[in-house]
């Protein structure tokens, strides 16, 4: 299995250039899933568990990985597909690292990993509805066929099982500043509707208004047409919050063409993702946000939008 992950540690260069690289793999079924190599710590064969009375239901058990205890969770039953109690599913463990945590993922076979563009990946049918576990789609080559393959929306998986709570602290919601943030609008930028009811939630507890994106796409087009009709970005919005990985063009894109625009390149744009690490340091300066946030803490969303205000009262006249 380390030779099939033997291209990850390449995978930082891809970051900045609208490209990702993907684990397909399959759920003991024909149908083609994946997740971004980018989440992946390591792809193991599932190792002996221990099951807990009174878990949820989608987790199988835990295992203790590299000196720390860590969740399975059955990956199949959780995205709601039918069980399959064969001798040949599961047989490998995805081990991944979203929201500061590390979990692991139950799977059947891994197909490969392969290098793409955000730009040929695409978001799931609206047609589909609310319930999918999908935040985007894509067309590959698998075994001299081309099959649809269905990335997994990771943060709805793990949000149906760890109750993430969108309470901003009493200490917070004290500070004199905060009553000045009711009426502003912000833009948020994220394929996974679960993220976006999460900032949803939190900002609207300080009477914030949202305006939502699903891709970084859709939202520079929503910023270039307030500017094509003269408008002012900063009147309209008071800060962007954006995911990195989207459909179409990622959160690092979306930062590098709002900046090469003089008519919106001072807009606040703070990077809200699941990926952790110095990594995201950098590429926050490289491509010049100004924030970076780490996903699911109600705080510092506010935070980050009582900055921007205040950043504004020192620059007024």
């Amino acid at each position: 299995m380390s030779n099939v992950l033997a291209s990850v540690d390449q995978r930082t260069k891809l970051v900045g250039e609208n490209r990702l690289e993907l684990l397909m793999f399959r759920l003991g079924s024909r149908h083609a899933f994946a997740m971004n190599v980018f989440k992946v710590r390591e792809v193991i064969q599932v190792p002996p568990l221990n099951t807990l009375p009174g878990a949820h239901g989608n987790l199988r058990g835990v295992t203790t990985y590299r000196g720390s205890t860590i969740p399975i969770i059955d990956l199949r039953q959780a995205i709601k597909m039918r069980p399959k109690n064969d001798g040949d599913y599961p047989c490998n463990v995805i081990i991944t690292e979203y929201n500061r945590s590390v979990q692991g993922f139950l799977i059947g076979e891994v197909l490969s990993i392969v290098n793409t563009s955000w730009q040929d990946i695409e978001p799931p049918p609206r047609s589909i509805g609310k319930a999918n576990y999908l935040t985007a789609i894509t067309q590959m080559n698998i075994d001299d066929r081309n099959e649809l393959v269905e990335i997994i929306d990771v943060e709805k998986v793990l949000a149906e099982i760890i109750e993430y709570d969108a309470t901003i602290s009493d200490a917070l919601l004290a500070e004199t500043d905060v009553k000045r943030l009711r009426g502003h609008t912000v833009l948020v930028v994220d394929d996974s509707g679960t993220a976006r009811k999460q900032v949803r939630d939190t900002l609207g507890q300080v009477g914030m208004q949202i305006i939502e994106s699903r891709n970084g796409a859709d939202a520079l087009a929503l910023l270039k047409k307030w500017a094509d009709e003269g408008r002012c970005i900063n009147d309209e919005i008071l800060l962007m919050y954006t995911d990195a990985e989207m459909p179409e063009m990622d959160g690092y894109r979306l930062t590098a063409e709002v900046r090469a625009d003089p008519r919106m390149e001072d807009l606040f744009i703070a990077l809200n993702t699941s990926l952790s690490g110095s990594f995201n340091e950098a590429m926050v300066q490289k491509v010049g946000c100004n924030r970076f946030i780490s996903k699911f803490q109600p705080d510092m969303l506010v935070e980050v939008a009582l900055q921007r205000l205040r950043q504004l009262s020192q620059d007024a006249p």
